[in-house]
């Protein structure tokens, strides 16, 4: 691989605190840090069901893969949803007009 290449792959992504992901991993840079992209699909879906960044000292171990083995491993192992609503703080009433629809 060149020094201008960048790596794109499909793989198994082993995290610091045993975590375990897989995907279709790639670099992308994000405020000026060199982040590792990870796109989860769920089984033979042509969009990512989510897709996650960590940087370097986060990975523990990288392991490219078949992409059958990835979405395998994805559909099984990848058990932390995306955001859902019970993550974030319930809006008020107040607070879902201010976009000035549903205006009373």
């Amino acid at each position: 691989m060149s020094e201008n290449e960048t790596f794109e792959s499909w793989a198994i992504v082993e995290l610091m605190g045993h975590r375990k992901i897989g995907g279709k991993v790639g670099e992308q840079t994000i405020a000026g840090a060199n982040l590792l992209r990870v796109d989860i699909y769920e089984g033979e879906g042509e969009s990512p069901k989510m897709t996650q960044f960590y940087g370097g000292g986060a990975i523990y171990c990288l392991t490219p893969c078949a992409e059958h083995l990835a979405r395998a491993f994805g559909d099984r192992y990848n058990a932390a949803a995306p955001v859902t609503e019970y993550d974030l703080p319930r809006l008020t009433r107040r607070d879902r007009h201010d976009d000035g629809e549903g205006e009373d």
